[in-house]
């Protein structure tokens, strides 16, 4: 097949899923080339209410980048996950904030003000019960033709491949976190 019989599409769906460490830092690569091609980025976090780096750095650029960059934090924490599981915030609470973070997500890819859109964490909060499919299905379906739209966390929903254009499992071959190693800082978060 000739390079002249390709076509180009006005924006894509892209899923970065699976087991293994990656997808958060897949999507903030996405920002930056986004961001590099003078594009309108939402990032939009689900889960990590908590100060990781890509805060940090986030924070740091906005204003660079003023109104051609947004960012957005939702979520409570981890969720139901035993001694990881913010204790103090109920069940409710983290729907309420999941909620409220989807909301603000489908504000930021429905309204054309965006040409990309970077949901991180929400195949979590789909997977944890705290969204619905038919709300992420809606989110992908009604997306601003000219958005891009970006979708991270684990545990991607097979029923909804159907409808992106990417998607990735990022898969682990080997993570010091299996020999009893912590997380290290600028590296796993």
């Amino acid at each position: 097949m000739a390079f002249e019989d390709f076509q180009t599409k006005d924006s894509v769906v892209i899923v970065y899923t699976g087991e293994s460490k990656g997808k958060t830092s897949a999507g903030l690569g996405l920002l930056c080339r986004g961001l590099g091609n003078r594009w309108r980025v939402a990032f939009i976090q689900f889960i990590k209410y908590w100060g990781v780096s890509e805060h940090i750095f986030i924070r740091d650029i906005e204003p660079i980048f003023k109104n051609q960059l947004y960012f957005y934090k939702g979520g409570k924490g981890f969720y139901n996950a035993g001694d990881l599981s913010e204790q103090h915030v109920t069940p409710r609470q983290h729907k309420a904030a999941a909620q409220e973070t989807y909301d603000e997500a489908y504000r930021a890819v429905t309204s054309g003000d965006f040409e990309l859109v970077i949901c991180d964490e929400i195949n979590n909060a789909l997977h944890d019960g705290l969204l619905e499919m038919t709300q992420v299905a809606k989110l992908i379906d009604d997306k601003h033709p000219a958005t891009s739209l970006c979708l991270t966390g684990r545990n991607f929903p097979e029923e909804l491949l159907g409808k992106v254009d990417i998607a990735t499992d990022m898969t682990k071959i080997k993570h010091h976190f299996d020999d009893k190693f912590l997380a290290n800082k600028g590296i796993d978060y």
